[in-house]
């Protein structure tokens, strides 16, 4: 029979559990975030004030999805280096034609922003 004299014990919630469920959270986005760190490109933008002019006129780089051209001469990625050093100092204007993958861009950023006398701007439409 049920007896109403007796006061109930309320029951304690346990924070085990609670702090179990946390911790495994905490691992599994610690374990499946990325820890590799992306290169940066600097991109310089154009700031106020008068240019120097150059003493050689910039050389175009023309870039679609298949070729590239300096100035109006088919070039390939890897003689890329060889033949803007070889007119350093010089100023190269970047030209990304539509349909060209980001990854194809940053390789052609990362070549040239390693040579010397060798300053790049990247236009685009």
């Amino acid at each position: 029979m049920f007896r109403l004299d007796r006061p109930r014990r309320r029951k304690t919630v346990s924070m085990t559990s609670l702090i179990d469920v946390i911790f495994l959270l905490l691992l599994f986005f610690m374990l499946s975030s990325t820890f590799t760190r992306f290169g940066d490109l600097p991109l310089t933008t154009a700031a106020a004030g008068t240019v120097p002019a150059p003493q050689e006129p910039p050389a175009l780089l023309r870039l679609t999805a298949e070729t590239m051209m300096l100035d109006t001469k088919p070039i390939a990625m890897e003689e890329l280096p060889a033949a803007l050093s070889a007119r350093a100092p010089l100023q190269v204007v970047l030209a990304p034609a539509e349909g060209i993958t980001a990854q194809r861009l940053v390789d052609v950023l990362a070549i040239v922003r390693d040579l010397r006398g060798v300053t790049l701007r990247v236009i685009g439409g």
